[in-house]
Formats: structure tokens, sequence, C-alpha cells
């Protein structure tokens, strides 16, 4: 299995437009620092990927990964559909950017934030005149992403993106579905000529048992990176709710991801860092903290094979 990581920060990406705060000054003093969008493309046969969540900053990203890059005929493209975890707008925007489809865009979601997307962004309208949207439904599957990859889905939180928050119950829907946890999944790639897996879950607001067995398969686990701590958002002044509150784990302290993820066999990477996360700079102190729990910080454009 080959993943190719195309972005990693959290929304805004580094620098944000409107923040002064240490890591986006230093991202503008020092560019190498600068962080896209979190997303990961995962190549389904020798020829074709598919994206997981698209950013506002997608087809930068598809500039920036040669592997993504169209060819050899003139509108020929290895990019063959989105994977959504979530209907967050950081990870759903980008969709409008690939308008240019000529053969319609192929978009894996769960049933909440298709409703989302088509009902509250009105996406499919927006589109429309432009191509097509070929919804796939994403479920526990597994579901075949081309020849070699299975997709699946593991329900981790109820968390609404705001624009859906008084958004009318889809047909069908029992309830309000207010407490659906598909509204935000995490990700279980598996490839099953080769017994490789890979977890990826940028946005975790809990740590239910069945996400804690996935991990522990995994030969690679790109995880939710946004705070070091629980009270980074306030100490930092960006928000008086904590982490948790905000429907992310922190890294550290006792109920953080770090404690939970080291020792696992696998590969264990950070990802969707806010610019608040003093990990954004690569000379802080907390780098060092992870390398000796044998975690990493995921990098822009790397490339893992597994």
């Amino acid at each position: 299995m080959l993943l190719q990581v195309l972005g990693t920060a959290a929304g805004g990406g580094l620098p944000q437009w409107n923040c002064a705060c240490p890591g986006c000054a230093g991202a503008r003093a020092h560019p190498h620092r600068r962080r896209r969008h979190a997303s990961l493309a995962v190549r389904v046969d020798d020829h074709r990927w598919y994206v997981v969540n698209a950013g506002p900053d997608l087809t930068d990203q598809i500039e920036a990964a040669p592997a993504l890059h169209p060819g050899p005929r003139l509108r020929e493209t290895p990019v063959a559909g989105v994977v959504l975890t979530d209907a967050e707008l950081d990870h759903t925007l980008g969709i409008a950017r690939l308008r240019e489809a000529r053969t319609g865009v192929e978009v894996w979601a769960t049933p909440p934030v298709r409703h989302a997307l088509l009902n509250g962004l009105r996406l499919g309208d927006v589109l429309g005149p432009y191509t097509p949207l070929e919804w796939r439904e994403l479920g526990p599957g597994p579901h075949p992403l081309g020849d070699t990859v299975e997709v699946s889905a593991l329900p981790i939180s109820a968390k609404r993106p705001r624009y859906a928050h008084a958004l009318p119950p889809q047909p069908g829907a029992p309830g309000d579905a207010a407490d659906d946890l598909s509204w935000v999944v995490a990700l279980l790639l598996h490839e099953p000529s080769t017994g490789a897996r890979a977890v990826y879950a940028p946005a975790l607001a809990a740590w239910p048992d069945a996400l804690a067995k996935a991990v522990e398969d995994a030969d690679c686990v790109l995880v939710d990176g946004t705070f070091w701590d629980d009270d980074e958002p306030v100490h930092t002044g960006i928000s008086p709710r904590t982490a948790t509150a905000m429907g992310h784990l922190p890294i550290d302290g006792p109920d953080g991801t770090a404690r939970r993820l080291t020792g696992i066999r696998g590969r264990c990477l950070y990802t969707h860092l806010n610019n608040t996360n003093p990990l954004t700079d690569p000379d802080a102190a907390e780098h060092t903290r992870l390398a000796a729990l044998g975690l990493e910080v995921a990098a822009e454009r790397m490339v893992i094979e597994i």
C-alpha cells in the first residue's frame, strides 16, 4: 500500500491568513514550516489514487504530488475520487475545485455527510452545471477502492459542522439522528493482497474500543494531532473551550492519545496540527518527547509505503 501525505494542518492551514500567533508568524518567516489542510492520497492500482478529504487547497496539493499529475492524454487524471471522514468545510470545500472533471467526481461519504453537503452546502446544485457528483455510501464495509485497496468507516463522533446544526433530518433517518456517530469517521484501509493495514483519523473526539483494536492491528496510523494538550485553546486565547470540548483528543496528558499509542506495533504519525500547536515548530522540545515514545509528526508531501 502506498500513501501520499498531501497536507497536515488543521482548519485555516499554517499560516492562517488572519492569525499572528507564534506558529503562524514562524511559518511566514520560515516557509518550510508551512502546512496545507490535512489530506491523504491512497494508491489503489498502478495509475489511480483516491484523495482522502478535499480541503480548499486541494489543487495545490495535487500539483505538489507528481504521482497525481494528469497525463499522458490531455484530460487524463489518476485522481479517481474523494473519500470523506466528515462534512467539515476544511475537508470538503476542495470538491468544488474539481469541477473541471469531464465524467463526474466520485465521492465516498456516510449518509449524514452526504445529506449535509447536498442540503446544507447545496454542493450538488452548485456543481451540477459543471460536473455531476457520483455518490458512494461509506459504511462499515469493506468497500473496494479500485483493484487493490478496501476502505471501511469506523464511526467515532456525532459532531456536526456548524452549517449543519439546524439542518432538517435526512429522509428516512431515525428521529433527528442527533446521536449518529457517523458524522465523523476514522478510515480503515486494507490491502488484501499484502495484508497491509492503515488507519486515518484526523479528527478524534473519543477513543472507542473498535478504534483501539484497529490501531493495534494497523501497520501505519495517522491520527488527530490538532492540540498538544487539552488547555491549549484556552491558554493561547483562541477559544474558551478545551480541546476535548472542541472535538479533539489532545496529544499529551492522562487522557491524551500519546499514552494510548505508545508501544503499538505500527508506525504512528500525528496530522491535522492546529496553528497553536507547538509541534508546528520543528525545534520544539515536544518533538523530542514524542520521539522518545516512538511517535512522529507527519511531514508535508511525505510518501509512506506499507
